[in-house]
């Protein structure tokens, strides 16, 4: 049984921005969101593949979805799907 795809709520789009810029982007769509919706991340940035998973640990989100993939450069791009907690 597969499950049903997730439609975010809100979508942020970080490329290009360096840590801390990202994490406090979710942070303050994750404030705006209701609880249960979710929040899809685009980042660059390579230190969000370990900030956003203890961002969502330690305030009681659920990550959905944390995933790397290559642009159209060949350029690592990393997607997340954050549900608030």
């Amino acid at each position: 049984m597969s499950e049903a795809p997730v439609t975010p709520a809100i979508q942020l789009n970080t490329r290009g921005l360096r840590c801390p810029e990202p994490v406090m982007m979710l942070h303050q769509a994750i404030r705006k969101a209701k609880s249960g919706e979710v929040v899809e991340v685009f980042a660059t940035d390579p230190s969000t593949s370990w900030d956003i998973p203890k961002f969502c640990m330690h305030l009681g989100h659920e990550l959905l979805l944390q995933e790397e993939q290559l642009d159209e450069q060949q350029k690592k791009e990393y997607h997340y799907l954050v549900k608030k907690g």
